[in-house]
């Protein structure tokens, strides 16, 4: 078992790990004419045309807006952050997310988090930006920080920042068991894990 004892911080991705946004990224590509085998802020950053970025900007903020209208929680998500808490450890958010779309998503769900980061606040993932300003904000080392993920680029993000990395597995995200430190297939889970490290619900011993 993942010795998880010396965590004080738990950072997670948005979409897919928090809640289901029921984002569909292929229909964006499509929609804006980009290659599916690049992410879609890397894509942008290659156009040289002011009006085509502004554009493809709009359209992805539009159905993130829509995302964060009808998004709802994955299972075990609320149940592990009131844990999280209950037990003494601070928690992030870290997206690619703007931070219009992920504040409507917090207000309708009323989302228990302690920080939150968006593609306004840092360098998008995978780089470590994001991370280690979390780890900085709550006076922390990386490897006292964990963060959670259903992606590839969450796992290289933890990697590059230091810091270990959990993937939430479903769907076919299996492809990237062998890249992070610990799977788990329920977040409830990830709360048992925290409780058997020796985390209790007095705080941390």
């Amino acid at each position: 078992m993942l010795d998880l004892s010396n965590i004080t911080v738990v950072a997670f991705d948005l979409d897919g790990t928090l809640i289901d946004s029921r984002l569909d990224f292929p229909a964006i590509r499509r929609e804006l004419g980009f290659p599916e085998d690049v992410g879609l802020l890397e894509h942008i950053a290659t156009l040289e045309d002011d009006a085509e970025v502004r554009q493809a900007h709009q359209v992805i903020h539009r159905h993130e807006m829509a995302g964060a209208l009808a998004a709802t929680w994955m299972p075990g998500a609320r149940e592990l952050l009131d844990t999280l808490h209950d037990v003494g450890l601070y928690t992030a958010i870290l997206t690619r997310n703007t931070r219009q779309a992920v504040e409507l998503a917090k207000r309708n769900l009323q989302i228990p988090i302690d920080l939150t980061l968006t593609r306004e606040d840092c360098a998008p993932k995978p780089s470590p930006d994001g991370l280690k300003k979390i780890a900085d904000h709550f006076s922390a080392s990386a490897p006292q920080l964990i963060y959670v993920g259903d992606f590839l680029f969450d796992l290289q993000t933890a990697r590059a920042a230091g810091a270990l990395s959990c993937l939430y597995r479903y769907g076919d995200n299996h492809r990237f068991t062998r890249d992070a430190d610990l799977v788990v297939d329920h977040l409830d889970e990830l709360a048992a894990l925290f409780i058997k490290n020796g985390f209790h619900k007095t705080g941390h011993c």
